[in-house]
């Protein structure tokens, strides 16, 4: 074997240069001084400053993740928040559109009560205030139910007046509530005056012709009777006072092949509030109490049943 190729190296066995141990603790101290020159001396400042500009651009492109994620969640928080908002804002506005329709209705709902308690004042029988429930479910009938009955005093066969007009007729009566037939039912009749001529005749109900009207049955053609006329109670059935508004004359069918005109009238009370006046038929109204004698009449017919030779 050539020279040339034998290792150069010393072998392992002997020692080259400084331990580990001496290593360590030379860089330590060199580390240490490094730190103590650069307190004193600030000589890593522009290496730090270049490092630092050059991170930048990595630094801010790493941060873009968490500022997108915080943006997102602030959008939709906001968006959440103003939703609510909107949601509480829509809510008090309908409670508060509710709260002036409710005062409204109650508006309406006094004055038409202090034009029944005029209207209680003005009649003379007796009368009941009631008030009205909801509409039958018979679909060929037109009736309403009323929130007394016959414990409260309700009479079978009473009218039914509002400030309008008569309404209609008690026609069934229970012990709490009780029905009230319309004038414009088929099966409902009042007795009529017409207050211009004063000619008397029978209004029978017609829920077709008008979108609910009255029809006068058996009107001579040559009837004196315009349109427009009002018709009231006649009194002559003992059971509608007399004197109350009932329609008015809307059409007059005067035929000439006939006899008698079709005659039809518009119930004056067609807009029902939600309280009515109930009227105990006239034939049951109590006798009104017959007016006292003056004392002096009294005296004087006392005075002349003395004989003329008696002392007083």
């Amino acid at each position: 074997m050539a020279l040339d190729t034998l290792e150069r190296s010393a072998p392992p066995i002997f020692r080259q240069g400084l331990s580990a141990t001496s290593k360590t603790l030379l860089l330590g101290l060199l580390a240490v001084l490094l730190m103590a020159a650069d307190h004193r001396m600030q000589i890593s400042q522009p290496i730090r400053s270049g490092v630092a500009l050059v991170l930048s651009p990595l630094q801010w492109l790493s941060l873009q993740p968490v500022h997108a994620f915080n943006a997102l969640t602030r959008y939709f928080g906001d968006l959440q928040n103003a939703q609510d908002a909107a949601l509480n804002f829509q809510t008090r506005t309908i409670a508060q559109a509710q709260r002036l329709q409710q005062v409204e209705q109650l508006s309406q709902e006094n004055a038409h009560l202090r034009q029944l308690l005029e209207l209680r004042a003005q009649v003379a029988g007796p009368a009941k205030a009631v008030q009205v429930l909801y509409d039958t479910s018979y679909p060929y009938t037109q009736r309403v139910v009323v929130d007394r009955g016959l414990l409260a005093g309700i009479v079978q066969g009473s009218a039914v007046i509002d400030t309008a007009g008569v309404v209609g007729q008690v026609t069934r009566v229970y012990p709490l509530v009780s029905e009230v037939t319309l004038l414009t039912d088929r099966a409902q009749s009042i007795p009529v005056m017409n207050a211009r001529s004063g000619s008397r005749y029978v209004a029978h109900g017609d829920p077709q012709t008008l979108g609910g009207s009255l029809d006068l049955k058996f009107v001579p053609a040559g009837a004196d009777m315009q349109k427009g006329d009002l018709l009231t109670t006649s009194g002559i059935d003992g059971v509608y006072p007399a004197g109350l508004h009932v329609g008015r004359i809307a059409r007059i069918d005067r035929r000439v092949d006939s006899s008698f005109a079709r005659v039809h009238a518009e119930p004056m009370a067609t807009e029902r509030g939600r309280h009515l006046l109930v009227l105990l038929p006239v034939k049951d109204w109590p006798e009104p109490p017959k007016p006292e004698e003056p004392k002096a009449a009294k005296a004087k017919g006392a005075t002349s049943a003395v004989p003329a030779g008696a002392k007083p």
